[in-house]
């Protein structure tokens, strides 16, 4: 799985026959499609890009139409996005749900789990826009967490728009997804944790560094928190993909 997350950042296009493929003859490991279309499906993963239509999503699941399309987002709390990622220890995993403000870049929400379920993403949801206010639209991917019927109450109860990416592109929540390389690669794979309170511990130090303390490019050069508490635009508009 530490395998899998770390080739799937590089190689997002990539599915189960390409990562079976690169795991037996490059790696040499005794493993079938089975077995990684069952860890892509534990870890949340599936490949980026079209696909011939030859699944639909579940009736039992409200799928929503994709709201940020050429959108300019020009304020705070005007569009967030949220997502889930594969986070590896020394020994087992675990879950981590962010939430971030698309102007700002400001991390308003996150927590670690062991598991991926409706009620933790909720939870989330609700601490964040009890400390925060509400946005205008959330964007999420398909996941069945986000599709789930608690879920969507808590979303379209508080009069949020919901917004959902395209099936398989990670494009469409391009911020987030830029979020969890940036987290990886600078914490997660060279600091693994040996437990749960580790990882919090970690994750709390990186997330109040990213949100007070860097300096993004993008921003002008001023940190998401100062953004996303300030009245006056850092930067141009943002315009989603």
């Amino acid at each position: 799985m530490d395998l899998i997350d770390k080739k799937y950042l590089d190689k997002p296009f990539w599915g189960v026959p390409n990562m079976t493929i690169w795991l037996q003859k490059d790696l040499d490991y005794k493993i079938n499609k089975k077995r990684i279309e069952r860890l892509y499906k534990l870890m949340g993963l599936q490949a980026i890009g079209p696909k011939p239509n030859t699944s639909k999503p579940s009736k039992e699941h409200k799928i929503f139409p994709y709201l940020l399309r050429g959108l300019n987002i020009e304020r705070p709390n005007q569009v967030w996005a949220a997502d889930i990622t594969y986070i590896p220890m020394n020994k087992g995993y675990m879950y981590v749900m962010a939430i971030i403000d698309i102007y700002s870049r400001y991390i308003v929400g996150w927590s670690v789990s062991n598991t991926m379920d409706a009620q933790w993403c909720s939870k989330v949801l609700e601490e964040a826009i009890e400390r925060y206010g509400k946005p205008e639209i959330i964007n999420t991917d398909q996941g069945s967490q986000f599709t789930s019927d608690l879920f969507i109450e808590t979303v379209t109860s508080k009069d949020i728009q919901f917004s959902m990416d395209g099936k398989g592109r990670a494009i469409d929540n391009i911020f987030i997804e830029r979020l969890w390389r940036t987290l990886k690669y600078q914490h997660v794979y060279l600091n693994p944790a040996n437990d749960g309170i580790e990882l919090y511990r970690g994750l709390f130090n990186w997330f109040n560094e990213y949100n007070n303390e860097r300096r993004h490019q993008s921003l002008n050069y001023e940190t998401p928190e100062s953004v996303f508490f300030s009245s006056k635009p850092p930067h141009e508009k943002v315009r989603a993909a």
